[in-house]
């Protein structure tokens, strides 16, 4: 597997390697700390997971996400301290996988990044068909009625697992074990940008939800339609 990271925090780089080095020896792991570097390496070499910082020295790590998406659906995890819900959703809609502040621990990095990978592994299940829902996890096309929803691979595995209990509510931390694989101590804070961000393409005033609601401290659920 090989692992791109843009980053100019040489510490932070060294802390990844080691990371990798002791938990994940077979990663080849390389890195660079300029974002043009980091675009022109992802098309050339075509790394599996690009860990990306965005404040770069030469251009915003925004952009070098945005450019990449032109050319690549390499999974993107985002590395940085710019830990406002905003940037958070700026990152999303611009195509990251998922979004880690610093300082951040290794161990969770890691998952992550396995978490990442997983979904990169094709699934062998059948179309997920729920009132006018449907959903077919081996493509991430959603369907409400006859609307397609673009979907990211986080995106897909929260509509999965909310498919898979329709009608029922969802806790915050089975939603992280499904994303993650474990239950993070921020997970509650991270889904409310993700599920925002899914409300934005599924309803017409995401607002004011009818589809994707909140049991207020407990966690989500989709409300049951009809066929």
């Amino acid at each position: 597997m090989k692992v791109l990271i843009i980053e100019d925090d040489i510490q932070i780089v060294e802390a990844i390697k080691l990371a990798f080095k002791i938990r994940w020896s077979e990663a080849e792991v390389t890195s660079v700390a300029l974002g043009e570097k980091g675009i022109d390496f992802t098309r050339t070499d075509r790394p599996d997971i690009v860990i990306l910082d965005l404040g770069l020295p030469d251009i915003s790590g925004f952009e070098v996400l945005k450019r990449i998406r032109q050319f690549s659906k390499v999974p993107i995890l985002i590395l940085t301290v710019m830990a406002d819900e905003s940037d958070k959703v700026r990152g999303l809609e611009w195509g990251a996988d998922d979004y880690v502040t610093k300082p951040f621990k290794q161990l969770e990095l890691l998952a992550r990044v396995r978490a990442l990978l997983r979904r990169l592994m094709p699934s062998d299940e059948g179309p997920m068909v729920r009132g006018v829902l449907s959903y077919k996890p081996d493509t991430f096309q959603f369907f409400h009625g006859d609307n397609e929803l673009n979907l990211t691979r986080t995106e897909g595995v929260i509509i999965r697992h909310l498919m898979k209990n329709y009608g029922q509510v969802v806790t915050h931390a089975s939603m992280a074990e499904a994303i993650w694989g474990v239950d993070y101590p921020d997970s509650a804070q991270s889904l409310k940008v993700y599920i925002r961000r899914v409300r934005e393409k599924l309803e017409n005033d995401p607002g004011q939800p009818r589809l994707l609601l909140t049991k207020a401290g407990i966690g989500y659920y989709l409300a049951k339609t009809e066929e």
